[in-house]
């Protein structure tokens, strides 16, 4: 029997977490979102698109209620649908959303979580 490195069933496990859950949302953002979709009557066909607009340095985090196409990989985080772009999906791994309300007017916002 071979020896297993020290961290590989660690890294196996967050992997996994990652392809159920590549992205994670505040409660604050679920409120925000489940209350919208409500208040707007938006159908159940929607869910909350995740992914990049432009791209390479200049890229930027995008957020938008929408369907699913034949292009998208789709989730169910803490009851709320989420919809990635295959294409995008490794650019937004890990990332937070979260709802933020400030002086300056409320929103979304968009992080990455780094490790530390």
């Amino acid at each position: 029997m071979l020896p297993i490195q020290s961290g590989i069933f660690e890294e196996i496990l967050l992997l996994s977490e990652f392809m159920e859950n590549p992205i994670q949302i505040t409660d604050k953002a679920k409120l925000e979102i489940v209350t919208t979709l409500e208040a707007n009557k938006i159908p159940d066909t929607y869910g909350l698109r995740v992914g990049l607009r432009g791209g390479g340095c200049s890229g930027t985090f995008l957020l938008g209620f929408d369907t699913a196409s034949d292009a998208d990989q789709v989730y169910k985080i803490d009851g709320i649908k989420v919809i990635i772009d295959k294409r995008h999906l490794m650019y937004v791994l890990g990332v937070l959303v979260d709802y933020e309300e400030g002086m300056n007017g409320s929103g979304y916002t968009v992080s990455s979580l780094e490790k530390k």
